[in-house]
């Protein structure tokens, strides 16, 4: 296949517009780590945007910064860390579960809309996207947003880039604002709850005014034989014990005990990062989001019919899910037992992702919508053609 690597935005509109008088479609890819999210598509050419990796502005004290969509997660990360920063919505890093060499681009990461453990009280990463520039499906080059919150008129085209998985626009520029990361943090850890008696739990932490920025649950079968309620406080020191003595009288929990700093942070990583499901062979990895009043049900309902291992996140609201490879029965059962939600494909097979709905089906209005929107960017349809649903070029 065909690498087309632009360095500059000329070159991309150029890559671009030439794609559209050929009618070819591209391949979107920054380093390939989130290759093998969504469906498998059938294109001819690959278009490289690593080369947009530069960090063009960081102001710590203004709290925003501008990268390539190329850019290292990983190396962001760490100059936000040197200025005790952070991207509040936690983003995961997915290699170990994927595979992947390393954690991803900026551009993947909005593409991707992913967030961790603190979306429940941060949101996601749609909701820190300042701006963005890139080149649409038309060849045309756009900016939208800028480097504050409240400078949108007309349509948020930032926000619209999230979860769009490169099927709108090649991007090249992102922008988005960081937040001061906490001063410290503990983790009070429930023990022997049961899948309901733990929703519960965190739901009444959540509602209390605690300010819980974390709400997981391991079942026994990988919390070494005990099931673990993970309630994560942050702040500054005599906040956090205030804050933890209280939830631990509101909870009233007879086995409780608490992680330290250190320990409570490698604890919310690995849960960010799902490493508890990673190591589980060939299995497909699913992702429910559900209303976790929910979440106990249906997975007890799954649970009857499917061989799994799961755990939640977001307070019950976030279910990850590992279940046998290949197997059509098990996407039959996931779809049916959602009431409400959505499920979403995260580790398969390239054949199964390309035989089954990787993303929850959209609603007829909805579905529309979406062409719609694809019709005004990528009327071509040459940008990712297929990786969210089947579509003919």
């Amino acid at each position: 296949m065909t690498s087309l690597k632009p360095n500059s935005e000329a070159e991309l509109v150029d890559i671009v517009q030439d794609a559209i008088a050929l009618k070819t479609p591209l391949d979107l890819l920054g380093t390939g780590t989130k290759k093998g999210l969504g469906r498998p598509m059938q294109t001819a050419a690959t278009l490289d945007l690593s080369g947009f990796s530069e960090i063009t502005l960081y102001e710590p004290e203004e709290l925003v910064i501008t990268a390539g969509a190329g850019a290292r997660l990983d190396d962001l990360r760490k100059l936000l860390d040197e200025k005790g920063q952070e991207f509040a919505f936690e983003p995961p890093d997915l290699s170990k579960l994927l595979g992947a060499p390393h954690a991803g681009t900026l551009g993947g990461l909005l593409a991707c809309n992913l967030s961790g453990p603190r979306r429940l009280k941060a949101g996601a990463a749609r909701d820190h996207i300042l701006g963005v520039a890139g080149v649409s499906g038309r060849g045309e080059a756009f900016k939208a947003g800028g480097r504050v919150v409240k400078n949108v008129t007309g349509y948020d085209i930032p926000k619209l880039m999230a979860s769009s998985y490169g099927t709108l626009a090649a991007l090249t520029t992102l922008t988005f604002k960081a937040l001061p990361k906490a001063e410290s943090e503990e983790t009070l850890v429930l023990e022997g709850l049961s899948d309901q008696d733990a929703i519960n739990a965190m739901s009444l932490a959540m509602q209390s005014s605690c300010e819980v920025s974390g709400a997981a649950h391991l079942p026994a079968a990988i919390a070494d034989g005990t099931p673990k309620t993970f309630l994560r406080l942050e702040g500054v020191p005599p906040s956090i014990a205030y804050r933890r003595d209280k939830l631990a009288r509101l909870l009233s929990a007879p086995a409780s005990h608490l992680l330290a700093p250190e320990v409570s942070r490698a604890q919310w990583i690995a849960l960010r990062d799902v490493h508890p499901l990673s190591d589980a062979g060939d299995r497909c990895i699913w992702r429910l989001s559900v209303p976790p009043s929910d979440g106990a049900r249906l997975v007890t309902a799954l649970a009857q019919s499917i061989d799994m291992s799961w755990f939640y996140d977001w307070a019950g609201g976030l279910i990850w899910l590992a279940v046998p490879a290949d197997n059509d029965a098990c996407v039959e059962a996931i779809r049916a037992a959602l009431p409400s939600g959505h499920a979403t494909l995260i580790r398969a097979g390239e054949a199964m992702r390309g035989r089954i709905p990787v993303f929850q089906p959209q609603a007829p209005a909805l579905a529309a919508l979406a062409r719609r929107v694809k019709a005004s960017f990528d009327p071509m349809g040459i940008l990712n053609p297929g990786r969210l649903q089947q579509e003919t070029i």
